[in-house]
C-alpha cells in the first residue's frame, strides 16, 4: 500500500493529530540511523519509510497489548526504515554468505575453546589465509545490515511475541531481556573491539577519528568494527535466528 493510500485508510480517529505529534520522532530516528549508514542512503528516503511505519503503528496499535504507543511506534518506525535500507542493499550475496560463515566460525571456536576467537583462529578454521580473512571483513563492512543498531532491531520481533502472549509465557523473550543480552555481549568483547564499538556508537566518532586514537589505518578500524559485530551476532545467535 502506498503512503497516500495508507494515510487515507487511517485518516479517522485523530490520525492527523498523531502524525503531527510524532513526526519529530520519525525525523530523529532517521538522523540517528543515518549516522550509521553509508553515504548513499538519503535521509528523505528514511523519513518517508518512517512515516509509513508511523501510519502502520497508528492503524494497528492496540492499547490492550501493554506497550505504550511511543514505544510501539518507535519500533515500527525503525523497522520500516531498516526494511527500506535492506531493499536497496546491492551487496553481493556472496559477501553476506561469507560474513555469516565468519560469524558461525567465531561461535564454534568460542564454544569449543571458551575464549575470544582470534582472527588467526577464524582464518585457520575457514581454511583461508589471514589476508583473505581481512578482505572478507573489509567487504562485510560495506554491508548495510551489519550495525549494532540493526542487531538490536533483529530482536524486535520478540516484542510482538511478548505483546501477544501472557507475560509469564513470554519470560526471556522481551526486548528488555534482549537489550540486556546485547549489553552483556558487548561487555564481553575483546578490549580493542569494545573500544571501537564505544567510540563509534556512543561517542559517534568516524572511522578516521578512531584510527587516529588507536594509531591504525581507517581500513583497519573498519575491519575491527566488522569483526566485533560479527562476534556479537555469533554470541546472540539464539536471539537473532529467523
Amino acid at each position: 500500500m502506498s503512503g497516500v493510500a495508507m494515510y487515507t485508510s487511517v485518516q479517522t480517529g485523530g490520525t492527523d493529530e498523531r502524525v503531527m505529534q510524532h513526526a519529530p520522532l520519525v525525523k530523529r530516528i532517521a538522523y540517528h540511523l543515518l549516522n550509521r549508514l553509508p553515504d548513499s542512503v538519503q535521509v528523505d528516503d528514511l523519513i518517508q519509510a518512517g512515516m509509513l511505519g508511523l501510519l502502520e503503528a497508528i492503524k494497528n496499535y492496540d492499547t490492550s497489548q501493554g506497550a505504550s504507543f511511543d514505544t510501539y511506534a518507535g519500533i515500527r518506525i525503525r523497522g520500516s526504515m531498516l526494511d527500506e535500507v535492506r531493499r536497496s542493499d546491492w551487496t553481493p550475496r556472496s559477501v553476506h554468505k561469507k560474513s555469516r560463515m565468519v560469524s558461525d566460525a567465531i561461535r564454534v571456536i568460542e564454544n569449543k575453546t571458551g575464549h575470544e576467537a582470534k582472527d588467526t583462529e577464524v582464518a585457520e578454521y575457514l581454511g583461508i589465509a589471514l589476508d583473505e580473512y581481512n578482505h572478507i571483513l573489509q567487504d562485510s563492512s560495506s554491508c548495510r545490515v551489519f550495525s549494532v543498531e540493526e542487531l538490536a532491531e533483529d530482536g524486535d520481533h520478540y516484542l510482538d511475541v511478548t505483546l501477544a502472549q501472557d507475560e509469564g509465557l513470554a519470560e526471556g523473550l522481551t526486548r528488555q531481556s534482549f537489550e540486556q543480552a546485547l549489553a552483556n555481549a558487548i561487555k564481553g568483547l575483546p578490549e580493542r573491539e569494545r573500544l571501537v564499538i564505544s567510540l563509534y556508537y556512543d561517542e559517534e566518532l568516524n572511522l578516521r577519528e578512531i584510527g587516529e586514537i588507536l594509531n591504525v589505518s581507517e581500513s583497519r578500524v573498519s575491519q575491527i568494527s566488522t569483526q566485533a559485530v560479527l562476534r556479537l551476532r555469533s554470541r546472540l545467535a539464539d536471539w537473532t535466528r529467523d
